[in-house]
């Protein structure tokens, strides 16, 4: 029974309109890829490395075929046709290509079934490393256990990836279950992965796969300390969401932060490009069993918590739709949400208490994660600890998953050593005391809770009815989440959308849905 007496029509209904707006957009994404689709491609093939200019492999050959008209045919297809007349294997090709000695175009150009056939080595190896990893993540959370949920969730972002090390393994061993790495600042605007490990970053540390390679390398080993597996997340979004999964599937990591609108919202790149590399990178995803994090607690940062609750449901339905389109299986899908209620609201926390407890019951299977108040932090730190207080009750309450911990240096994205070690305390405290309160716990019927919950529940299938009429594209264009407006044919990156030639194929998409956890 649902304790919101949420109304399983109004849910069944919501849940349908998201999924016919999913539908209706994969249509657009099955007739188009992009230049980080294909520079995924590549990647996959066993294209690496940079040039003697530090550009990326997969960006000059990508780059070359698309200046040469010819990227619609797929990557794939002109990589394996190069190999059938040269005997070349992909990453030499890349080099020849990149050093100007060979022209994958003036080659004898293959047939598609031949190309196909060429590349499917180099697809089955690709696979077997990924499945590779999602044994070792299964062999080692067998042999080691893992903390209980909500996991207790951290951030690191010194720039440097060795004094992120050292960052991160003190804090699995102040108890922490999941770190996740920030990468450094407009990292996302880059159309390009750097190369090798990095020492430089601001506000973060660049997510390239040497780094994670590292960092993984890192929890590991504080992991057969501390004795219990630890997580490590990085960012799939932006520019190069489909590159930056397929490092994280080669290089195990466990939760990746992925939303199908938050690049269009809130880095302006646009939506068409979006909307297609999003899919590829959760097909990655759902393939690696990697976690996802969707971005709605992004709205609450410009739109008020209180009166676009909607809106977060919303995208949380449409989120959920565009996963299940890529394989992936409820239990890897983080739907995001946010405690950013104003703390001046007159009965508040029955408000955040009502919207969590309803994603738990909507998603019941989802690995919900939870952000911490930061919206409304005056700089008084003491109220804020008791902000993450209630935030941490909330969540263990409601049953969520992943718990983003607030800190009392809240602004500082790697904080104090003890101000991390305060908040991992405070929410130990809480999960611990508080474990079972849900089981115990009704809410009274026609309360204030409940109203809430059917209110903002009716609000947001209202929202997706018009999402369904109007188009996914035209409602971004008029604002409808977290009030930021794009325009369909602008933002950044609508130069690498490609209409796709009859003959294209991405040999990865077919094998990783049917071998993912949804099937």
């Amino acid at each position: 029974m649902s304790k919101l007496n949420l109304n399983p029509a109004v849910v069944d209904g919501a849940r349908s309109c998201a999924a016919r707006i999913a539908g209706s957009v994969q249509g657009f994404i099955d007739r188009h890829t992009t230049v980080s689709t294909e520079r995924t491609v590549a990647r996959l093939l066993g294209v690496d490395g940079v040039d003697e200019m530090e550009s990326p492999l997969p960006n000059v050959l990508v780059d070359r075929l698309r200046e040469a008209g010819a990227l619609d045919r797929g990557c794939a297809y002109w990589i394996g046709s190069s190999m059938l007349a040269t005997g070349l294997p992909p990453q030499k090709i890349a080099e020849e290509t990149a050093l100007g000695r060979l022209d994958p175009l003036k080659l004898p150009p293959a047939s598609v079934k031949d190309a196909r056939a060429a590349v499917a080595p180099a697809v089955n190896e690709a696979l077997a490393r990924i499945r590779g990893q999602r044994e070792a993540r299964e062999r080692l959370l067998g042999e080691l256990g893992e903390g209980k949920r909500p996991y207790l969730y951290v951030i690191v972002a010194t720039g440097n990836i060795y004094e992120d090390v050292v960052q991160a393994q003190a804090a699995a061993r102040q108890g922490a279950d999941i770190i996740a790495v920030i990468r450094t600042t407009a990292q996302s605007l880059l159309d390009y992965v750097p190369y090798g490990p990095t020492t430089e970053g601001f506000g973060g540390t660049y997510a390239t796969q040497e780094n994670f390679r590292i960092m993984r390398k890192a929890l590991d080993e504080a992991g057969s300390e501390v004795g219990r597996y630890i997580r490590l997340c990085n960012y799939s979004s932006g520019m190069c969401m489909p590159e930056i999964a397929a490092m994280g599937a080669l290089e195990r990591l466990d939760v990746m932060l992925n939303d199908a609108l938050y690049g269009i919202l809130f880095r302006d790149i646009n939506m068409q490009r979006t909307l297609v590399d999003q899919f590829f990178s959760r097909v990655i995803i759902g393939y690696s069993g990697i976690i996802f994090n969707s971005g709605e607690d992004n709205y609450l940062t410009t739109a008020d918590a209180f009166e676009e609750a909607h809106t977060v449901l919303a995208s949380q339905f449409i989120n959920e739709q565009f996963a299940v389109l890529a394989g992936i299986p409820e239990c890897q899908m983080g739907l995001g949400h946010a405690f950013e209620m104003d703390p001046a609201i007159e009965d508040g926390f029955l408000y955040e208490l009502a919207q969590a407890a309803m994603a738990k019951e909507i998603f019941p299977d989802a690995a919900l994660k939870y952000m911490p108040p930061t919206k409304f932090m005056t700089g008084n730190i003491y109220k804020g600890h008791i902000q993450d207080a209630l935030f941490n009750l909330v969540s263990v309450w409601t049953g969520q998953s992943l718990q983003l911990l607030g800190m009392l240096t809240e602004a500082i994205h790697t904080p104090h050593l003890q101000d991390r070690f305060m908040s991992i305390e405070n929410a130990s405290y809480i999960f611990n005391n508080a474990r079972h309160l849900g089981e115990e716990i009704e809410f009274k019927a026609g309360g204030r809770i409940q109203e809430r919950a059917g209110f903002v529940l009716g609000q947001a299938e209202g929202l997706l009815r018009q999402i369904e009429k109007e188009g996914l594209f035209s409602t971004i264009e008029q604002g409808k989440f977290g009030g930021v407006k794009r325009a369909r044919d602008g933002g950044k990156g609508l130069e690498g959308v490609i209409v796709r030639h009859g003959d294209y194929f991405n040999p990865f998409i077919e094998p990783m849905i049917d071998g993912g956890g949804a099937r």
